[in-house]
């Protein structure tokens, strides 16, 4: 880092989450090339050499770069359809529209999702991508791209379902996959893609759907083919009671043990959601070290619950934050999520303590890098990790009357991002991409869904 040409970031209030929550309320940021050097209270060390930029963050918060760990960027073109709908009777709703993604879709739907998360302080996202409709073409080849021309860190989860409606699933069957077609085809997609470097920009995960819409061999297979190829592995778990009843139904046991039947609990492993977790549950994953993805407003959109994220919590499950698909969350906002875990987790007597402001932030920052991996990487401002991090403006109306940055930044309005940095690049200036036209991609998701449901309809 010695050669490396510098940015001195300054007066500043800083959230590090580090191990000890250190917290700075005047305090510095030195970046060398892609990496943090230095932070610490005070003004930067004097005679620092190859510094190319002062900025003066002044009125501002710096945290770590927020990390999303559970999404569905395809949902961006079907957005504000079947609002009040329960999680399988939206699926049933949409499905037959989902099936008709092309590449072109999924290209526009990445780019709106990826802009709105970066715009709002995510620097690492990911997108479990589940639907490959045939013919479709290159679907992970063009959400990958999106995320290279963003200029997020990015995991791409390829995803599978194995089982239609002719199986007794939901989705329709040319919109699924053989079992031998998708393990072929997420393995060809890890051994395109996946960087297990420290400072990868992009990683894959092996990710089949859920528990009713794959079969047992593609979960078991999927896991040996993860741990085969060193890669993670994703998927949805316990997200209603409606899963519940089906795993007990056809596999005689919940979806935990479900899960753990079938190799997929685990360091190794993240699921999304975990609403209807019992106490031997949250047991097992702690054990086991299985990760979990939070998605507050998406399990509100579909009633799905409450997930017990204060007890997971107490007994060591990583935990982090996700904005789930934006058919079910239309914001795509990843930092409006730090604000609902907090309060929704505080809901029902006695349970104002049950998340602290701290807590959510950590969730949205260093439980999300642990959740997807790379926690050694990225998730807290310490020297030797990646330059990924956020300066919000809490200056203004909105937040200058809160004396505390950590409790303006998650109970305040949803704060202005004035800098965000990734792998020490600038990707966000004053609340806009530096990196694609936000008014270019404006118009093509829209004329992409509008394509969309011009396709649905003539069906």
């Amino acid at each position: 880092m010695a050669a490396a040409q510098r940015v001195v970031i300054e007066n500043c209030a800083i959230a590090t989450v580090d191990a000890e929550d250190t917290e700075y309320a005047f305090g510095h940021v030195v970046i060398a090339g892609n990496r943090i050097e230095a932070v610490g209270a005070g003004r930067a060390p004097e005679g620092l050499e190859r510094v190319v930029r002062r900025i003066d963050a002044t009125g501002h918060l710096v945290t770590p770069g927020l990390v999303n760990t559970h999404h569905h960027f395809y949902q961006w073109i079907t957005r504000g359809l079947a609002t009040d709908h329960n999680l399988f009777d939206w699926l049933v709703a949409l499905y037959p529209t989902w099936a008709r993604i092309d590449e072109p879709m999924v290209y526009a739907a990445a780019q709106g999702s990826l802009a709105m998360m970066a715009r709002g302080g995510v620097t690492t996202a990911m997108d479990h991508h589940y639907v490959f409709p045939r013919g479709s073409g290159d679907l992970s080849g063009a959400i990958i791209r999106a995320a290279r021309e963003t200029g997020v860190r990015f995991t791409l989860a390829r995803g599978s379902m194995d089982r239609g409606e002719s199986d007794g699933g939901l989705p329709p069957d040319f919109a699924v996959e053989t079992l031998r077609d998708a393990l072929a085809a997420t393995e060809e997609t890890v051994r395109q893609y996946h960087d297990a470097s420290f400072d990868a920009m992009t990683q894959v995960a092996v990710a089949p759907c859920s528990p009713f819409s794959v079969s047992t061999e593609l979960l078991r297979q999927g896991a040996e083919l993860a741990r085969h190829l060193g890669v993670r592995l994703h998927t949805h778990g316990s997200e209603t009671v409606e899963e519940e009843k089906f795993c007990h139904e056809l596999f005689g046991m919940g979806p935990t043990d479900y899960f753990e039947s079938t190799g997929w609990l685990g360091e190794d492993v993240w699921m999304a959601h975990c609403v209807h977790m019992n106490d031997t549950d949250i047991a097992a994953f702690a054990r086991t070290g299985t990760g979990v993805a939070h998605c507050p407003s998406s399990n509100a959109r579909l009633a799905a619950g409450i997930a017990r994220v204060p007890d997971m919590l107490r007994a060591g499950v990583p935990v982090g934050l996700g904005v789930d698909g934006t058919a079910s969350n239309e914001s795509g906002e990843l930092h409006t999520e730090l604000r609902n875990a907090l309060l929704i987790n505080r809901l029902g007597a006695h349970r104002e303590a049950a998340l602290t402001a701290r807590q959510a932030l950590r969730l949205g920052t260093y439980g999300g890098a642990q959740v997807l991996g790379r926690a050694a990487e990225t998730g807290s401002v310490e020297p030797g990790k990646l330059a990924d991090l956020v300066l919000w403006k809490l200056d203004t109306i909105a937040h200058a009357s809160i004396a505390d940055p950590v409790t303006a930044l998650v109970l305040g309005a949803a704060a202005p991002v004035t800098a965000s940095f990734v792998d020490g690049r600038q990707i966000v200036e004053n609340g806009r991409l530096l990196t694609v036209d936000e008014d270019a991609i404006a118009r093509s998701t829209r004329a992409e869904a509008q394509r969309l449901a011009r396709i649905a309809a003539q069906d």
